[in-house]
């Protein structure tokens, strides 16, 4: 194409992964992502975790440049706001006190996980020939041909918030805490870094989980035998059931990410006199290990903080990663050696009215958000925080 013939960007959907070639998917893609992968897609859709019966109808986006597929984003049409983590509940309800629709919503993003990584999957060419004016523009025609109300892209990475920013459009934030690996030799070595009373706390915590007689073993990828995987199901389903819900994934999705993806997979098991009594399951990329599932029968003192953080850490140092994303929300993990991290998001309500008044609210909210984080930084436990 030479300087002079303008680019021509469209937008449509599809209503599957599989509809996209695995190696165009993977070409936009990569594969240090698990979340971006193909096969994670594939495996939410083929065991049924993500289809119009669950209120998460497929709809991938394909970005044309000169009618060639030149980017994807992972979408859905949404009947419902379960399974996001960026919450707009109050959003739907006034809606409805108005007697208006909410729903459906164009949802892009990663189904039922709150963690940062790229949603606008675009090779160079159509980056560089892409402003935020026209990306915005584009996904609000884009909703309007689908007949949804609002569109919603959450947790996207620096490079596409970047693509994104633009003053007049709706963004909001969040703060996660993660926990970060700097070149520790094991797991003492990060202690040292802590002030003494939080390496004693810590340990303490520890030394307590040891004392319930509680032990724990790894396994990774193919190498997790039925009978672990069937037990860490049970467990992850007590979670929801604690909470009367159901579970959003299905045992059978776990099975497929042992299958199709398993140097990204793995399990650590709590046992009490030989016997699993919980679990929690972690995926790996390339410079981050990810934990996002977990559950118990029977609760135990630390045993929660044991196996999901520090297990974790172990096994953040143990693979050699830069980062430990251990899931949503949680200020308890601050004094444990995991620092505020901003989340954000990115909205285009069709509504003016309604688009003016959740606008007022983001600022607001913003404002809140970044108060708590800046507090949050002075609260580190380590000794340069405080001198001690």
């Amino acid at each position: 194409m030479s300087e002079t013939e303008e680019s021509i960007i469209t937008l449509d959907t599809c209503q599957s992964v599989s509809d996209i070639p695995r190696e165009t998917w993977t070409r936009l893609a990569g594969i240090d992502n698990p979340f971006l992968r193909h096969e994670f897609f594939t495996a939410l859709e083929t065991s049924r975790c993500t289809s119009k019966a669950t209120g998460w109808n497929p709809s991938h986006i394909l970005f044309r440049l000169n009618g060639q597929i030149a980017g994807i984003a992972p979408a859905y049409l949404k009947t419902h706001s379960r399974g996001e983590y960026v919450f707009d509940w109050s959003w739907a309800d006034a809606y409805q006190r108005y007697g208006l629709d909410y729903y459906p919503k164009l949802l892009i993003a990663v189904p039922f996980t709150p963690s940062q990584g790229p949603r606008l999957l675009l090779d160079p060419a159509l980056r560089s020939a892409l402003n935020a004016h026209q990306i915005h523009d584009l996904l609000d025609s884009l909703i309007s041909r689908l007949g949804a109300h609002s569109w919603h892209l959450l947790f996207p990475d620096a490079v596409d918030q970047k693509l994104l920013q633009r003053e007049e459009q709706l963004h909001r934030i969040g703060c996660q805490f993660h926990w970060h690996n700097r070149q520790y030799e094991g797991f003492d070595d990060f202690l040292s870094q802590l002030t003494s009373r939080k390496r004693k706390s810590i340990r303490k915590e520890r030394r307590l989980v040891a004392e319930q007689n509680i032990s724990f073993t790894r396994f990774h990828g193919r190498e997790i035998p039925d009978h672990v995987l069937a037990a860490f199901y049970v467990f992850y389903q007590a979670t929801y059931l604690k909470r009367g819900q159901r579970p959003y994934l299905t045992q059978e999705f776990f099975e497929q990410l042992r299958e199709t993806m398993p140097d990204h997979l793995h399990v650590i098991m709590a046992l009490k006199n030989g016997e699993m009594i919980a679990g929690a399951l972690f995926l790996s990329g390339g410079k981050t290990l990810y934990g996002r599932y977990w559950g118990c029968l029977e609760e135990y003192n630390h045993l929660h903080f044991e196996t999901c953080y520090y297990q974790g850490i172990e096994l953040a140092i143990e693979l050699g990663l830069q980062t430990f994303d251990a899931g949503a929300q949680g200020e308890h993990k601050l004094v444990r050696g995991f620092e505020p991290e901003l989340t954000h998001s990115w909205h285009g309500i069709a509504h003016p009215g309604f688009r003016e008044a959740i606008e007022a609210f983001t600022q607001e909210e913003a404002d809140q958000v970044m108060n708590y984080y800046e507090d949050a930084k002075t609260a580190l436990p380590f000794r340069n925080n405080d001198g001690a």
